[in-house]
């Protein structure tokens, strides 16, 4: 696959080549005014005022719908040539049968960039590469062509769910779990078309663990008592409180496992980013 990464894409868009292409599709001379005062309005650095001769304002509404009236031009060229790819915003992926062939379509692809639309390719972020060994949106292909979340968006999603679920006195695991609710309904959104299941039951699995991890921390000395209520035998139960095991280690013990069941966090309102399929 060529995995193209446009350089600086939002700061070196050329806006009388945006403008032509504008005009093309829009006939209203107000909104063509509208648009090009858009684009040079200039930016505050500080206290210092800078004009716009190039780029498109990053965070800016209307710059995502003028990067794809722009790279319209490329999905066409790479239309016209037969090629399967995917394109979002400025990331572009484009899948071919060799590493030969791949090479001479980056070389191609780079010059019509240059030449046609006036863009530069990142040349230290774009790569010619296996499908497996590239991320894209966060996904990445696994060798069977399945669509997996990325070790760095995992990453990224452990991270989050660390800084929501951190330790903190006298919060309660219901708040915690309603902390957490939140962001993994929206990941739950975006990344629950992984075709690769069992990434996201292993994400599941974690989440849970660190909330046992959490719950352990704050049932502190009680932890023995805490386990014989919720049905632990005294033997397992007093193991368990004895440890010499931190708790991250006792979070995958039997006596949490145990006390502290998927279906005790469902109760409390925590999602399920894996659902088995019928």
């Amino acid at each position: 696959m060529v995995d193209i990464d446009l350089e600086k894409f939002f700061d070196r868009v050329n806006h009388d080549k945006l403008m032509s292409l504008v005009k093309e599709r829009v006939s209203d001379v107000r909104v063509l005014k509208l648009i090009n005062r858009y684009l040079k309005s200039g930016a505050m650095a500080g206290e210092v005022y800078e004009p716009t001769g190039e780029g498109t304002p990053q965070g800016g509404p209307l710059s995502p719908l003028l990067a794809n009236l722009l790279l319209d031009r490329l999905d066409k060229e790479l239309e016209r040539r037969g090629h399967c790819f995917a394109r979002y915003a400025d990331d572009c992926n484009i899948y071919v049968r060799s590493k030969r062939a791949s090479e001479r379509v980056m070389a191609g692809v780079t010059r019509y960039l240059s030449r046609k639309l006036r863009l530069k390719v990142n040349e230290l972020k774009s790569a010619v590469a296996r499908p497996w060994e590239r991320t894209f949106l966060g996904f990445t292909l696994l060798y069977s062509c399945k669509k997996t979340v990325s070790d760095k968006a995992a990453k990224r999603f452990k991270e989050e769910v660390r800084r929501l679920s951190r330790r903190t006195r006298g919060v309660s695991a219901t708040t915690v779990v309603a902390g957490l609710r939140k962001y993994l309904l929206g990941w739950k959104a975006y990344f629950g078309v992984c075709e690769s299941r069992s990434t996201l039951r292993e994400l599941d699995s974690w989440v849970r663990r660190r909330l046992r991890c959490y719950l352990w921390k704050q049932w502190g000395t009680a932890g023995y008592h805490e386990l014989r209520r919720r049905g632990v035998s005294r033997d397992l139960a007093w193991n368990t409180a004895k440890s010499a095991h931190g708790p991250w280690r006792l979070s995958r013990s039997p006596a949490l496992a145990f006390a502290l069941p998927a279906r005790y966090f469902a109760g409390l309102g925590l999602p399920s980013l894996y659902e088995k399929t019928k």
